[in-house]
């Protein structure tokens, strides 16, 4: 067994959530500037342009790239050799939470009750998903989730009998429904199976996969595609401004699920498709 101790979990947290908010990955850079060359619609291109501008400030200038720096979610792989000690785990994630939204100068959106609406002050509670893998290590992944793609989520609970068919209209629905409210350019993540709260997780999951990234599984990968290409030529765009690029990417995750059942999740992120991880 690893004993470790969650203390140590705090200055780890802490960095996740300043590096995920104020710094975009190469991957997510480099994929809006892709876009950017085969984008078509010239008020789109200007619109990429001013993403890609906006990026590399943020990043230069340590400052948040977008003003919403989300509800913090956290995926922790842990380790089944791994033993916690000190405080609650949950109390050592939320201190990580409130120290990168205190000293990163980030914007605190979370309110303490869903009715009454006041702010906690501190953007905690953070939501907190686990799972137990083998090894003595544990993966941390922080992904900020902005309310203007989160909004845009949705769950379909299809009949086997819909098959793929029934999970692109779905799909498709779901985009243009949300048009230009989720700020695309869009990385789109999926969840299929389970039952409604896993397929609601894995949807979440399937935004941590690089863009370019496919599901191992080929008929996921071929459906991966052919959504996105779907998706591209709807002619949102942009912001919702009319061109050719919708979504950079469409992700798909799935896990077994009930003879009678074909749970569909969508999480939309938007361009700033953030997120950070580290290994202890």
């Amino acid at each position: 067994m690893r004993s470790i101790n969650t203390k140590e979990l705090i200055p780890v947290i802490r960095g996740l959530c300043i590096q995920a908010c104020q710094h975009l990955s190469a991957n997510v850079t480099d994929a809006l500037k892709d876009a950017r060359r085969r984008e078509e619609s010239p008020l789109c291109r200007e619109i990429l342009d001013m993403l890609i501008e906006n990026a590399d400030y943020a990043d230069k200038n340590n400052l948040a790239c977008c003003q919403d720096t989300g509800m913090t979610v956290i995926f922790m792989e842990i380790g089944q050799e791994v033993c916690w000690e000190g405080e609650p785990l949950t109390e050592a994630v939320n201190e990580g939470v409130r120290q990168g939204y205190r000293d990163g100068y980030l914007r605190k959106s979370v309110v303490a009750d869903p009715i009454l609406r006041t702010n906690t002050g501190d953007n905690t509670p953070a939501v907190l998903h686990t799972e137990i893998i083998p090894g003595d290590r544990v993966t941390i992944t922080v992904l900020p989730k902005g309310a203007g793609s989160e909004n845009m989520s949705h769950l379909s609970m299809l009949i086997p009998a819909d098959g793929v068919a029934g999970i692109k209209k779905a799909v498709l629905d779901a985009v243009d429904y949300a048009g230009g409210k989720p700020c695309p350019p869009l990385v789109i993540g999926i969840g299929l199976g389970g039952t409604m709260d896993q397929a609601a997780v894995l949807s979440k999951k399937a935004l941590r996969r690089d863009i370019g990234n496919r599901n191992p599984k080929p008929h996921l990968a071929e459906l991966e595609e052919q959504l996105l290409k779907e998706i591209n030529d709807s002619g949102i765009g942009a912001l919702g401004m009319g061109g050719t690029v919708t979504a950079l990417d469409v992700h798909i995750e799935a896990y077994p699920t009930h003879i009678a059942c074909l749970p569909l999740a969508i999480t939309f992120q938007c361009h700033a498709c953030r997120h950070a991880q580290a290994q202890i």
